[in-house]
């Protein structure tokens, strides 16, 4: 990909994957991509846990998920990020006071953003999943309590493409020049 429009235009919530194991290597060229993040006060709280074993990726999917919405391909696809959070005192709590801004999920969608860029560079899919249930994702995964799970993004090579891209709102609809 030539351009970073086409690179963010080809991303999509893949939502059908193949089962085929993504080398260490392209999830440690992944997790690079979100280390090298900005966050707030060079905080860097994101924390990641990569799961490829497949009993444990089962019972993460099966038990650490809000009911009501079925997920079920998301078993399929052979790694599955847990993305935590490990708040700092003065950035994550009293600076949300005072300006009312959640710095730390800030930090952690750039973060998890810059991850998914590089996946699809390297062709895999992924979907984020934020219908999950914290506490027990943290006991799955053995997190000391100070780290919060925020989300899951799965990953993994897409079975298809996307037949058509989701319609996005036109930048009149979103954008104010003043």
């Amino acid at each position: 990909m030539n351009d970073f429009l086409d690179l963010v235009s080809s991303r999509f919530s893949c939502r059908c994957y193949l089962p085929d194991p993504v080398p260490k290597e392209d999830v440690v060229r992944i997790l690079e991509a979100a280390r090298l993040a900005p966050s707030a006060c060079n905080k860097q709280p994101w924390r990641f846990a990569v799961i490829t074993e497949e009993s444990l990726r089962t019972r993460l999917l099966e038990e650490g998920l809000l009911p009501g919405i079925n997920m079920d391909w998301a078993k399929v696809a052979p790694v599955t990020l847990v993305l935590g959070m490990k708040r700092s005192l003065v950035t994550h709590k009293v600076a949300p006071m005072l300006s009312d801004v959640d710095y730390p999920l800030i930090d952690l969608g750039i973060a998890g953003e810059h991850a998914v860029l590089q996946a699809t560079e390297l062709g895999y899919g992924t979907c984020w999943i934020g219908w999950i249930k914290p506490k027990k994702v943290r006991k799955i995964i053995g997190w000391p309590r100070e780290i919060q799970p925020q989300a899951l993004i799965a990953l993994g090579k897409p079975a298809s493409a996307p037949e058509k891209r989701t319609p996005r709102l036109s930048l009149d609809e979103i954008a104010e020049w003043k």
